[in-house]
This record gives C-alpha cells, sequence and structure tokens, in this order.
C-alpha cells in the first residue's frame, strides 16, 4: 500500500480534526431555528366568459415550500433550520385570524400572497413583524402608499408595463391600440400601460372599453374585427387580468397585428419557458414538487423565503428589522436565477429584477432591453424611480 507523505498525512489529520470540530460544535450549540408564516387569499374572480386556464389554487404556496426545502439543504451545514407555516383563507378576516395565530405563536416573518387592502391589513395589525408581498402588483404600494414592514417581491404592473414597452421600441412598433376591460384591476393594469407609453415615446392612436358581456367563444370572429377597426396601428394592448375577453383578440383584429399586454405577448414575474443561468433545475425541482409549471406568484413566494435565509446566513439572527436593513441595502445581492444580482430598492421595498417577456410557449425577450440605460442600475428603468416616488420606506 502506497505511503502518504508526511505532508498529504498533516494536511488530511487537520481536515479532520476540523471536522471533528465542527460536528461537536453544531452538537453543542442548538440549531437556529427560522419560523416562517405563508398567509393566502386569493378572491373568487366569479364567473368568467372565456375558456381562460385558471391560476393554481396553491399558486405561492408550493413556491414557498420549495424555498423551505432550498434554505434547509444550505442552512444544516449552518446549523439553521426552516419552517413553514401556512394558512389560506377564503376572506380576508379569515385570512387575519390565521395571521394574529400565528403571530402569537411567534411567528414574525410572513410571505403573503393576497391583494393589496389585505396587505394593508396585515401590515396594520403585524407591526413589529416583516412581511413579503408576493401577490399584490398594485402600484400605490410602491408609491403613495409604502408599507414600512412590507417587502414587494412580486413586480408591480408599472415595472411588468415599462418591461414591454422597451420591448416594442426596440422592435419600432410605436403606434398601439389600447383596449380596457371593466374591472378595478383591468384599470390599474391599463393605467400602467398609459404610464408606460408615455415614458417611452408609444403613441396610443386610440383608447376602446370592452363592455360586451356576451361569450366570445362563439362571436369572436364578428365582433372583434369591428371593434378594433380605428386609426392603423402596430399592435394592440390588452388589460385585462380576469381574462374575460383577451384571449379572443389575437388573430381577429382589424389589422394582422401582434397583441400584448396580459394576453398575446406577456411580461411577467416567471414563466416555465425560463431556463438559462440554472433557471431550468429550478424549474424541475419546482415541477417534481408541485406536479405543475412555476408561476409568477411561485416564483415571488420561493424568493422571499429565500431572502429570508440569505439574510439569516449573513446575520445569524431572526430580527425582522435586522433583516429588512439588511435587505433594503447594497451588502446582500440575491441569487433569483434571472442573470443579475437581485436586491430591493430602498425607497420602497420593490425587489429589483428582469422581467421575461414571453408568449404562451416561448421566451421571447427579457427586460430592461440593451440601450435602456440608468445612472445607477438598469433595473431601475422598470417600474417607478426614486424621484417618482412620493412615500418613503424607512
Amino acid at each position: 500500500m502506497r505511503q502518504l507523505a508526511p505532508y498529504a498525512l498533516i494536511y488530511l489529520l487537520a481536515i479532520a480534526c476540523a471536522a471533528g470540530l465542527a460536528t461537536q460544535s453544531q452538537a453543542a450549540d442548538p440549531p437556529l431555528q427560522v419560523q416562517i408564516g405563508y398567509l393566502g387569499y386569493r378572491p373568487d374572480p366569479g364567473p368568467l366568459l372565456s375558456n381562460v386556464i385558471p391560476e393554481p389554487v396553491d399558486a405561492g404556496l408550493r413556491g414557498a415550500e420549495l424555498a423551505i426545502t432550498d434554505s434547509n439543504s444550505t442552512g444544516r451545514f449552518l446549523n439553521h433550520s426552516y419552517r413553514l407555516s401556512s394558512a389560506s383563507a377564503d376572506s380576508p378576516e379569515a385570512l387575519l385570524d390565521e395571521a394574529k395565530a400565528q403571530h402569537e405563536q411567534g411567528l414574525r416573518l410572513f410571505v403573503v400572497n393576497a391583494p393589496a387592502a389585505s396587505l394593508r391589513q396585515l401590515s396594520a395589525a403585524l407591526p413589529d413583524s416583516l412581511l413579503f408581498n408576493a401577490g399584490s402588483p398594485d402600484d400605490s404600494l410602491r408609491t403613495t402608499d409604502c408599507l414600512p414592514n412590507v417587502l414587494h417581491s412580486l413586480p408591480s404592473r408599472a415595472m411588468l408595463a415599462d418591461a414591454l414597452a422597451q420591448f416594442l421600441v426596440v422592435r419600432k412598433w410605436q403606434r398601439a391600440l389600447l383596449i380596457v376591460g371593466p374591472t378595478p384591476d383591468d384599470q390599474a393594469y391599463a393605467a400602467a400601460l398609459r404610464r408606460a407609453a408615455k415614458r417611452f415615446g408609444l403613441k396610443l392612436v386610440a383608447e376602446k372599453a370592452w363592455s360586451f358581456d356576451n361569450d366570445q367563444r362563439r362571436s369572436a370572429q364578428a365582433d372583434m374585427p369591428l371593434f378594433t377597426q380605428t386609426a392603423e396601428y402596430d399592435v394592440v394592448l390588452v388589460a385585462d387580468e380576469r381574462g374575460d375577453f383577451g384571449e379572443y383578440v389575437p388573430y381577429q383584429t382589424w389589422y394582422p397585428r401582434p397583441v400584448a399586454g396580459t394576453q398575446g405577448l406577456t411580461p411577467v414575474g416567471w414563466h416555465k419557458t425560463v431556463e438559462t443561468y440554472g433557471a431550468a433545475q429550478l424549474q424541475k425541482r419546482f415541477e417534481a414538487l408541485a406536479g405543475r409549471w412555476m408561476n409568477d406568484r411561485d416564483f415571488a413566494a420561493w424568493i422571499a423565503v429565500r431572502s429570508i435565509a440569505s439574510a439569516v446566513s449573513k446575520l445569524r439572527q431572526v430580527d425582522p428589522v435586522a433583516i429588512r436593513t439588511l435587505e433594503t441595502g447594497d451588502q446582500l445581492p440575491l441569487d433569483g436565477f434571472k442573470g443579475r444580482k437581485l436586491s430591493y430598492r430602498p425607497w420602497n421595498g420593490q425587489l429589483r429584477q428582469p422581467i421575461p417577456i414571453v408568449q404562451p410557449r416561448a421566451l421571447v425577450s427579457t427586460s430592461p432591453q440593451d440601450g435602456f440605460l440608468h445612472p445607477f442600475n438598469e433595473m431601475d428603468s422598470l417600474g417607478y424611480d426614486k424621484p417618482e416616488v412620493s412615500c418613503r420606506f424607512p
């Protein structure tokens, strides 16, 4: 048997001693327990006029569960243990009760997949906690009503609209017809599109409100061409978050033009077709866990939990204020499999992130587009920049 050189033997003994000391240290010190609450509430959208594929009922929750598994895989080397307490409710009142119950059990870190009104309620009811918004794209939460204990891992509507507008400018699709649905969410999405058009120099040749209440499965071919007849446009922008009519706009417009917005060519926080920079491995792990594709709310919940884990690994504590301070600084770049290090904006708590532009089965582009520069961070060309925000995140 070949004998080891003396220096090699000393090296191996040193490694063994270090491993033994690490094991003894972990055995002596109790693991750091990190408890995270997941709070989910999505209002019933009501009857739809299309065959739109509904969002999975467990959207968001499955992303948080995967992030807990990922965090425990790395946390065991630091003697950290992560646990998720999940609660889904069928009303804002029930969600608030669930949140208070988790708070009484000692939880101070939460991932919330709920509308803006519920998020405001939870923020006020849990002032000593840190909440990650993984469910509401509401722009007012990032501009006029900044909540002091809330960080936003889901992109805002303004970020999505700006990402799409940059791509349209690059393609020189400068003239747009805007079709707006009747719901408050549709109106909010349309407002983001109008802002983006003005910001990047697109022209809205016409704007039309969708007011039909008939079933477009039978009449789209007859109604849509006449409805979209107006001054010539390069692209049709659709604001139909619920999916009442937008699915029937492509291939039925008066001019043969592309459709973008909530249907057709769509800006999203995450999509199945995102596969580069290690994203394919994340997609596979998620599909093995959930049995379906990962969507934007799943990713928002996943990156929220991973943000907590990254901060805890650096701080070696679970204090919500310390975590929030670290998250909004420049000392904690996050890996979100999007090709760039992600971080939270200190002026409104929004996660900076590239936005994929997709069609249902393929990734088309990613914004920010080349050539759209910013004095400090190109990702701040998406959404509301610091001078545009009237509230101030503490």
